[in-house]
């Protein structure tokens, strides 16, 4: 016989944000020195059902997607900064058509499918074992924040980077890749 106390939440502790882990297929230098990311927004939207008296809101059939922000640590040499900007340079090609070669080049030829990449944040528990995995698909950067250089600053900081990604989709599974 199932009790009231069977549905309850048998873990008791709370999630950390700084339990996670990022990483990205394509770019596996911005990885190590991810110190930021979150789980984009999702929004469905909304149909307006007309009836004589009121009209209903009931559950649209399109979902939208937030964007996909991290922040990480500019290494010495800019090596995950400039991935990026490679990257997005690529993508837009502002110089040449060969920029856009060049990011989908192959041994091959080229692959279209080069100019994206999958991504997965891991969310880790109190132990630092994966919780959860999101998974991104398509990823592609759109921005990547400036670095300002100021010889007048007394304190030492260390430059951290935002960039910010579209996908096609990300999907929420357990530590064993199945759907939650």
């Amino acid at each position: 016989m199932t009790s009231v106390f069977d549905k309850q939440i048998q873990n008791r502790n709370y999630l950390s944000p700084i339990g996670f882990k990022f990483t990205l297929a394509k770019e596996p230098k911005v990885v190590f020195f991810c110190n930021s990311a979150r789980i984009p927004e999702i929004t469905l939207g909304i149909a307006n059902q007309p009836t004589y008296l009121k009209d209903l809101d009931v559950p649209g059939d399109k979902i939208v997607y937030g964007d996909l922000t991290l922040k990480f640590l500019v290494d010495e040499d800019m090596e995950n900064y400039v991935a990026i900007h490679n990257w997005i340079t690529g993508l837009g090609y502002p110089e040449t058509t060969e920029q856009y070669r060049n990011l989908v080049a192959t041994p091959d030829g080229q692959d279209p499918k080069k100019a994206f990449s999958d991504g997965t944040l891991r969310i880790l528990n109190s132990n630092y074992r994966d919780v959860a995995l999101i998974k991104f698909k398509d990823l592609f950067p759109y921005a990547l924040s400036s670095l300002e250089f100021e010889a007048g600053d007394t304190d030492y900081n260390f430059f951290t980077a935002e960039a910010s990604f579209k996908y096609t989709v990300y999907n929420i599974l357990d530590k064993n890749n199945n759907p939650l």
